[in-house]
């Protein structure tokens, strides 16, 4: 007797279409649901700009223009103020120390000159005067004390005979006591010329001095105003260049005015401007170097000026070893400021995207999905070239490191 056989509902190769199916919607609500917060933007790479992370030599360093300048400049302003009488060496011609540049004149200074040395002359008449005065004054003081000796030897005998016929009753006690009375007085007369003898030689002493050295004054001050006249021939202090001299015959130059300048061309400094940004980091003996003619030249910070104007300030660097033999005053300098040693980093190429990021995040672009995804990002040290990377990338990652102006705020970037 045949049997009815019911068909199973649930058949194996049912259970796993309906498997596939769950699965194929469960995949497709996940992608909607993970992507579902994700802004994207469609990009054309070939518009992009791209750097492959690696590990490398990093130095810091920064692009600085300088001028070069002759090794030492001296300047020429004037001493005394004059005319310009007369010029002796044209502008930029060599010349040595001593010679002779060009002659002022000045009608005051002259006079005041001429008065000095009449003045002194002056002064060392009535000097003379006075020193024979007081010699004819110390010679009559003299003179009174030789005769009042002389009067006191003549008294001491007189008295000496009137004493004896005054005990004899010959003359009488007032003509021995007049004849007493006078030899007493040229005594204390002897004593007081002494004492005035004395004093006239200390006080004649100090006049003297008190002349000499007003009249040594005088002619300091004479040699002063002479040497102000020296100054009216304006010499060269040292051998160099002439330049900057640009003054005329007749032309008034005034006390202070630059005459020009000296300039040495032994050896030749690079006057280079920094940005105040980095005046933290300047110091002398950094090292820096340049490219002339495919030769490499360093140079080293001798002279920082701290000054900071338009947001710059100014340092000097001299050559250290060779020199470019072609080197010109006033050229202009392209040069590499060391601002570290070398180290090992991970290198990031510089690029527009800085702007937009601080180098706080990037776009790193997965090669698997064609995509470009936001990752936050630390930079470091810079230098003209590289950032130093010190995390949020592994070596071998491409980033895009052209102007992300354009992506506004978008997480992922769908390359095409």
């Amino acid at each position: 007797m045949d049997r009815k056989i019911e068909q199973k509902k649930w058949t194996v190769k049912r259970i796993g279409l309906y498997t596939i199916a769950v699965a194929a919607v469960g995949f497709l609500f996940s992608a909607i649901y993970r992507e579902a917060g994700t802004s994207r933007l469609n990009v054309q790479s070939e518009r992009l700009l791209t750097d492959t992370i690696e590990t490398g030599v990093f130095k810091e360093f920064i692009t600085l223009f300088g001028v070069v300048e002759p090794i030492s400049t001296v300047y020429l302003d004037a001493i005394e103020s004059g005319r310009v009488e007369e010029i002796f060496v044209e502008n930029g011609a060599m010349v040595s120390e001593g010679q002779e540049l060009l002659r002022l004149s000045n009608l005051d200074l002259q006079l005041n000159v001429l008065n000095q040395e009449a003045q002194i002359i002056t002064q060392i008449n009535t000097i003379r005067n006075t020193s024979i005065l007081m010699d004819q004054q110390s010679l009559s003081i003299k003179e009174q004390a030789l005769d009042v000796a002389y009067r006191i030897d003549q008294m001491e005998k007189r008295t000496a005979r009137n004493k004896s016929l005054y005990r004899d009753s010959v003359i009488s006690q007032v003509d021995f006591e007049e004849t007493q009375d006078e030899y007493e007085h040229l005594l204390r007369r002897r004593i007081l010329l002494g004492q005035t003898i004395e004093k006239d030689s200390l006080f004649q002493l100090m006049q003297e001095n008190q002349m000499e050295n007003s009249l040594d004054l005088m002619q300091r001050n004479l040699a002063i105003a002479k040497n102000s006249l020296d100054h009216l021939v304006v010499r060269a202090p040292i051998t160099g260049q002439l330049s900057g001299m640009d003054s005329e015959v007749g032309q008034l130059i005034n006390r202070g005015d630059r005459i020009a300048q000296i300039d040495i061309l032994d050896d030749y400094k690079i006057r280079a401007r920094i940005d105040e940004y980095y005046i933290s980091r300047i110091f002398p003996e950094q090292e820096g170097t340049f490219v002339m003619e495919g030769s490499t030249y360093t140079l080293r910070i001798r002279r920082i000026y701290p000054e900071v104007s338009n947001g710059t300030f100014e340092a000097d660097l001299v050559f250290v070893g060779d020199r470019p033999s072609n080197i010109k005053r006033g050229q202009t300098i392209s040069l590499k400021l060391s601002l570290s040693d070398e180290t090992q980093a991970m290198l990031l190429e510089k690029g527009g995207f800085y702007q937009a990021t601080g180098g706080n995040w990037v776009y790193v672009i997965d090669p698997r999905s064609g995509m470009a995804r936001k990752r936050d990002i630390r930079v470091g040290r810079q230098n003209p070239n590289y950032y130093e990377v010190i995390e949020g990338l592994n070596e071998g990652e491409v980033v895009i490191i052209s102007s992300y102006d354009n992506f506004g705020d978008k997480e992922e970037l769908v390359l095409k």
